[in-house]
């Protein structure tokens, strides 16, 4: 009795262990490595072409290697790069990339761990060779868009030619930062040279702001030159026209001219208050007030 219960739990143990080496599943999110004897022979739900669920493999002859479809990251280990201006800065970068050749990333890389190992180095010096040729400044703000775009190019370059099966998203810089030892002087460097670039400014600017008045003082005085050159000549006009009529009035009747000049030098003499004027009653300056407008 206790035997054919015996087998027949040997067999279900048998054949429990087979159908787990020979059924698995594939996420939709994952990538499964069929991997013969240690040659891998197929790939199941590759980017191109998904096809999650449940798959079969031989049992025990081969094995499954499974790989993360998603975006993965790799930190980099801070790295000490020298400018171009000779300034040394600590660089803090990470690294995403996806798998896109499951084979290829197999036979060079095998895992995620493996591939951590391997692109590490190769962030820290694609960063080198790019940084290296650029200036502090440059790095810290005003360039590091196109730098990182520049080292993005360079690490997909060496990416392809060692044949790793990745394809790299991005690169970029979470920090750089001058060491501790060198930061006090090149703060100090830095603001020299920027308050010497205001002072330029500065200086360019009144340059600019004398200009400016000056041409305006000048264009100041030619106006007024040219609107009393303007006025000089109507003044002359009027007193030649005024001439002429008093020419005019003087021929039709001396007598009104002289009284009207008379009158005009009246105004003129007494115009002023407080005046006073010291003259004999028989002078002729005063004739037309002896003898109202009809003296001689």
């Amino acid at each position: 009795m206790r035997r054919p219960w015996l087998i027949g739990l040997i067999a279900f143990g048998v054949a429990a262990i087979v159908l787990a080496n020979t059924f698995f599943i594939v996420d939709q999110r994952q990538q499964a490595v069929v991997v013969n004897l240690g040659e891998p022979v197929r790939v199941i739900n590759t980017p191109g072409a998904p096809d999650p669920g449940l798959k079969v493999k031989l049992p025990f002859a081969e094995s499954v290697v499974v790989l993360d479809k998603r975006n993965q990251a790799v930190e980099a280990a801070q790295e000490e790069v020298i400018s171009s201006d000779q300034q040394r800065l600590v660089v803090d970068a990470f690294m995403r990339y996806r798998i896109s050749d499951p084979l290829a990333f197999y036979r060079t890389l095998i895992n995620e761990a493996t591939a951590r190992d391997r692109l590490e180095p190769l962030i820290n010096s694609s960063l080198r060779q790019v940084l290296g040729g650029a200036s502090a400044a440059d790095i810290i703000s005003r360039q590091r868009s196109a730098l990182m775009e520049k080292a993005l190019d360079d690490i997909r370059a060496r990416a392809a030619a060692a044949h790793l099966g990745i394809e790299v998203v991005d690169l970029r810089i979470k920090r750089a930062n001058l060491p501790a030892a060198n930061a006090g002087a090149v703060y100090q460097r830095m603001t020299s040279s920027l308050q010497q670039r205001a002072a330029q400014i500065r200086a360019e600017g009144e340059a600019s702001r004398r200009e400016i008045v000056a041409n305006a003082d000048k264009q100041v005085t030619i106006t007024l030159a040219k609107a009393n050159e303007q006025a000089s000549a109507v003044r002359g006009a009027g007193d030649a026209q005024a001439a002429q009529l008093y020419a005019a009035a003087y021929g039709k009747d001396p007598r009104f001219a002289a009284f009207y000049r008379t009158m005009r030098a009246y105004q003129d003499a007494l115009a002023q208050k407080g005046t006073t004027l010291v003259l004999s009653p028989d002078n002729d300056f005063l004739k037309y007030f002896r003898q109202g407008p009809r003296a001689r």
